[in-house]
């Protein structure tokens, strides 16, 4: 419940709780304090069984916290029946990232420099230059 809480902070609430309530009247406090939030997990539980009996046998197993967009979305991920984790394990990042820089590499190094100074020209032109046709206009096309 309090997992975001360090132990600075828990030290700075208990000296402030002490000089609010006084040392005579903390345990009273602190009574009600966890008295409520045992009321309050006593409702949410009984909720939670409410729901479940209300959408009966197939929920049995019904998890709230699967409610969680993000817990949702891991089990999801980590289910085996989509064949992610192969797809994942097979993937090796620095191995493609190595192999598309090998073959960078080797296209700046031409073993053949062309008249362009070693660069390939991968422009799109007309396989017979001479033979340069456009369409005819159509005026109802536009």
């Amino acid at each position: 419940m309090f997992n975001d809480i360090g132990p600075l902070e828990l030290v700075t609430i208990i000296v402030l709780a002490v000089l609010v309530f006084g040392p005579d009247k903390l345990p009273k406090v602190i009574q009600d304090v966890m008295r409520t939030i045992r009321k309050i997990r006593e409702f949410s539980e009984s909720a939670k069984a409410d729901i479940r009996e209300e959408l009966g046998p197939d929920f049995k197993d019904f998890d709230f916290e699967d409610l969680n967009p993000k817990t949702f979305l891991r089990k999801q991920l980590d289910n085996d029946e989509l064949g992610l984790k192969e797809i994942r394990n097979g993937f090796d990042l620095k191995k493609e990232m190595a192999e598309v820089t090998e073959a960078v590499q080797s296209a700046d190094t031409p073993s053949s420099p062309s008249a362009s100074g070693g660069r390939i020209d991968m422009t799109k032109k007309p396989e017979d230059p001479e033979k340069d046709e456009r369409p005819p206009f159509d005026a109802d096309a536009t």
